[in-house]
């Protein structure tokens, strides 16, 4: 059995509210829009296994660590991640053809920083997005998702709501770490 942090579009954000939800878990992902590599430097020390892509906003510099699609297997299920793809009946192009490539039973994107997670019947999939960690964007509740994956189903999954976007507890540190 493997626990699983799902988080995606922090845009340089990282906060002791996010930290404090990866603790005990496996694997992390992330769903893309990294913004600067060191805000994840805290949460890749969390966790023995940490896979990212890199979204919209990624610099170069992310874009040479993180690829655009990451497709990998983890205790029987096959999952495809990327950040811009679209949801069931309405996915990207660029998508549809990785879906029918790989024929995932997890597809993961981020980039529209709202949380969902829903059945495609027609590719016999799981999708989910778990919305967006960071304060940048238009989202109201900052979230991610949490679930354990073990032989070959996925459950225990929950929403984590981390608080209202824009209100920071420590403005502070978060403006210092942006300037960095």
């Amino acid at each position: 059995m493997k626990k699983i942090a799902l988080i995606s579009d922090n845009h340089s954000y990282v906060g002791e509210d996010i930290l404090s939800n990866l603790e005990g878990k496996d694997e992390i992902w992330h769903g893309g829009d990294i913004g600067d590599l060191d805000s994840i430097e805290e949460i890749i020390q969390k966790t023995k296994v940490f896979r990212a892509v890199y979204g919209n906003i990624d610099e170069v510099e992310t874009r040479d660590v993180y690829p655009l699609n990451e497709v990998f297997e983890v205790e029987g299920i096959k999952v495809l991640m990327t950040h811009i793809g679209g949801y069931p009946g309405r996915y990207k192009t660029r998508v549809k053809a990785l879906i029918q490539e790989h024929k995932p039973d997890l597809y993961i994107c981020g980039h529209s920083h709202i949380l969902k997670v829903m059945r495609d019947k027609e590719n016999d999939l799981i999708h989910m997005n778990p919305g967006a960690y960071g304060h940048h964007g238009f989202h109201k509740m900052r979230t991610l998702l949490t679930f354990t994956i073990d032989d070959g189903k996925i459950a225990d999954l929950n929403v984590v709501e981390l608080g209202i976007r824009g209100i920071v507890k420590d403005v502070d540190d978060y403006i210092f770490k942006l300037r960095k």
